[in-house]
C-alpha cells in the first residue's frame, strides 16, 4: 500500500484530521527493521544529523507532524506523530533518548557506537568531518495507525 492509501484508511477511521498534512519517509539505515520496531512501538524516536538537514534544504521536524513511515520498498508500513524535537551535541544524547530509539540492546553505548558509524559515513560523503559535538535532531513520535 501507498502513502496516500494508508492516509485514506486511516482519515476514514480518525476524520477530525482529514485536512491535515503529513510527510512520507523511510530510516535512513535499515529502513524494513526500524520501519517494524515502529509498528510494534518499541521504537519511539528516531536522530538525525541537523547539519544534513542544512545540506539538503530540508525542513527539521516539528512538533504535532504527522509521519507515514515507509519500508525499504517505498510501502507504507504505520503513521506516526512527532511529539517532541529537540536539538542536541551527540555527545549529550541521553540514556533515555537511545532506549526510546529502540535499537540493539537499547543502551547509549549502542546507540553511540552504530550513531558515529552512521554520522561518520554521512558526514564523509558531504565532504564534513563528524565530531562528538555535531548537532543531533532528536525526534520523538506516537504510534497512531498501522
Amino acid at each position: 500500500m501507498n502513502e496516500k492509501q494508508l492516509w485514506e484508511k486511516f482519515i476514514k477511521k480518525q476524520p477530525e484530521y482529514e485536512k491535515e498534512k503529513y510527510v512520507a519517509w523511510q530510516y535512513g539505515v535499515v529502513p524494513d527493521e526500524l520501519a517494524d520496531l515502529t509498528m510494534r512501538e518499541i521504537k519511539t524516536a528516531t536522530s538525525s544529523a541537523y547539519d544534513l538537514y542544512l545540506l539538503e534544504g530540508e525542513a527539521l521536524p516539528k512538533t504535532g507532524e504527522w509521519n507515514i513511515i515507509l519500508d525499504s520498498k517505498d510501502q507504507a508500513i504505520c503513521i506516526t506523530r512527532t511529539t517532541n524535537v529537540s536539538i542536541v551535541p551527540y555527545d549529550e544524547v541521553t540514556s533515555e533518548h537511545a532506549f526510546k530509539e529502540g535499537e540493539g540492546d537499547r543502551s547509549l553505548a549502542y546507540w553511540r557506537t552504530v550513531h558515529k558509524d552512521f554520522y561518520s559515513k554521512e558526514y564523509k560523503e558531504n565532504n564534513l568531518e563528524f565530531n562528538e559535538t555535531i548537532p543531533v535532531v532528536c525526534e520523538e513520535f506516537e504510534l497512531m495507525y498501522k
